[in-house]
């Protein structure tokens, strides 16, 4: 254990998956700073991870249970915390052995941070080109391609601040909003005047989805949902709606019709979760 670096509370909701959790605590089991819990939120209906947590008897692992949904596993862990950072790692991503050195060590310099972002990679060093490459303080209009959950970091007091995540929002919801629950959390953390900076240098191993037409739907109806819920300006609706058709146009200069046809589907996405999120509103 590093002095004087503050501890983590690792939040992993995890379900259905085994071999893939397990490459999680082997890389946590290998990390230059040890002072972490590992709340484990299990939404199986079996017994299936016991063994694997038995096996990692060097981890601080809290193995809690909640029911299906990703926001609901998350929300399951919030009242256990007392760690002086917060993260949520998925449970098929891995750490870099000096990953969670790396941010304590920022935190503990910089007692004005709030919390901290980074991008993801491939095993094999590779990573989207929509990650943005520059160093920046996140806003609500520039962290759409500067957060993703397992690579966020955030004092347990900005946490607090923040509160619980939007059950309504993220895989397992019931709701047609599968994703996005995280940059909701982000745009409620700046708006209590939180400072989160974006650290391209800061990388988490994490295998890239397919970004198919389904996906493209999928997300594009949770960022349409999120502009609605907080209130974007139209001229701020109106460029991520110009995004994709910009990207589907260059796909098809290009032929790449399967390229095309996912950007397509995330318009039609952002226009449904738009139009959807009103709907909801107006009839709660």
């Amino acid at each position: 254990m590093s002095s004087g670096l503050p501890s983590f509370d690792l939040i992993v909701a995890t379900v259905d998956r085994v071999d893939e959790l397990g490459a999680l605590l082997a890389s946590l089991d290998h990390q230059t700073h040890h002072a972490f819990t590992v709340h484990v939120v299990d939404q199986n209906g079996d017994d299936r991870l016991r063994p694997l947590l038995a096996s990692y008897p060097h981890l601080d692992i809290a193995h809690l249970k909640s029911q299906p949904g990703l926001s609901r596993a998350r929300n399951a862990a919030l009242d256990g915390l007392a760690a002086g950072v917060v993260a949520f790692p998925d449970d098929d991503c891995a750490y870099p052995d000096d990953l969670l050195e790396r941010v304590a060590r920022r935190f503990a310099e910089r007692p004005e941070l709030d919390g901290l972002t980074g991008r993801a990679a491939s095993r094999d060093g590779r990573w989207s080109a929509s990650w943005k490459a520059d160093p920046a303080v996140l806003t609500r209009e520039n962290l759409w391609n500067r957060a993703i959950s397992f690579t966020i970091f955030l004092r347990r007091e900005v946490v607090s601040r923040v509160g619980r995540f939007d059950e309504e929002l993220g895989l397992g919801s019931g709701t047609p909003w599968h994703s996005g629950e995280e940059i909701d959390f982000i745009v409620r953390a700046v708006a209590t005047g939180a400072r989160i900076e974006y650290d391209p240098s800061l990388v988490v191993t994490h295998e890239p989805g397919a970004d198919d037409a389904a996906t493209g739907l999928r997300d594009g109806a949770s960022i349409g949902y999120l502009l609605r819920k907080h209130r974007y300006p139209p001229r701020a609706v109106a460029r991520m709606l110009v995004r994709p058709v910009g990207g589907a146009a260059v796909s098809l200069v290009r032929r790449d019709r399967d390229r095309a046809r996912f950007h397509a589907a995330t318009l039609r996405g952002r226009i449904a979760g738009y139009r959807g999120a009103r709907r909801s509103k107006t009839s709660r």
